[in-house]
């Protein structure tokens, strides 16, 4: 097992290398990691779309969703949350900043590329139209409550969110072996989708899913009968100004915030090397 210095070694060296990929290599390893997230938000919602309990539906799509982020760890793919770590690398002068944001830029794009493709091959293979429409209609149902958060509650959200997801990472580092990456990781983003938190990779692919959804009218009359939705309602909350501005970007504010200030700057502090004279 790797102590939290060399954990922070390990962190810091990587950073070197994932902004040193060419563009299209990072923006492939993006959009994989994108796919991933995607993956496990359509598992887990499959899973949890009709249970009542609110409580027993978090859990059990808890148990699904982490599949995301064991693919992003054991496969190498680039993810913007996660990635939000290398400001350790940039704290101890190894990267510079320029290379950060371009990194995490690109990331964040192919991230949202291979969400929403994932997003538009569920629909065109028809998954939604199991339990006669309403996994469609659960899907409105989440992007349409995601677009109605407050900017604050979707910062503060944020924050919380990737602070769990870089402390998933973290810990997956720890361990040298695939099991320990897998159950480090698994627990820790079990309690984030339990606790309900705002990460903006798997809202790429919720929110361009409910809009995708929003298309089909069988869909939407099951929303409206399951949910008491009104078609005015759905389409307002869906509009691309709604996913942006109302969602992506103060997660995405909050997520960088989770990352680097409240996650990578503490932990590079307390484990950094002393220079020597």
């Amino acid at each position: 097992m790797n102590n939290p210095s060399e954990v922070l070694e390990l962190n810091m060296n990587g950073a070197i290398k994932k902004t040193s990929h060419p563009f299209f290599k990072l923006l492939v390893l993006a959009m994989m990691s994108g796919a991933f997230i995607a993956f496990g938000a359509v598992a887990s919602s499959f899973a949890a779309h009709n249970i009542k309990n609110v409580g027993v539906a978090k859990l059990v799509a808890g148990c699904i969703f982490p599949v995301g982020l064991m693919l992003v760890i054991i496969v190498g793919a680039e993810l913007f949350t996660g990635n939000c770590l290398i400001s350790m690398a940039v704290f101890d002068k190894r990267v510079s900043i320029g290379k950060m944001i371009y990194n995490l830029v690109v990331v964040y794009f192919g991230n949202m590329i291979g969400g929403v493709l994932v997003a538009a091959l569920t629909y065109a293979a028809g998954q939604w139209n199991q339990g006669s429409n309403l996994v469609g209609a659960y899907t409105i149902k989440v992007a349409v409550g995601k677009t109605g958060l407050s900017f604050t509650q979707c910062v503060a959200s944020g924050i919380l969110c990737n602070v769990l997801v870089c402390l998933a990472v973290l810990a997956a580092a720890a361990s040298k072996d695939v099991t320990g990456k897998t159950l480090m990781s698994f627990f820790i983003i079990l309690a984030f989708v339990i606790s309900g938190f705002e990460h903006c990779v798997a809202n790429m692919y919720y929110l361009f899913a409910g809009k995708i959804a929003a298309s089909n009218t069988a869909y939407v009359n099951a929303a409206i009968d399951a949910y008491g939705l009104t078609a005015d309602k759905i389409t307002n909350a869906l509009s691309l100004g709604k996913i942006f501005i109302n969602n992506l970007l103060p997660v995405t504010i909050g997520n960088i915030l989770g990352g680097m200030v409240f996650t990578g700057l503490p932990f590079w502090f307390v484990n950094k090397k002393k220079k020597e004279n």
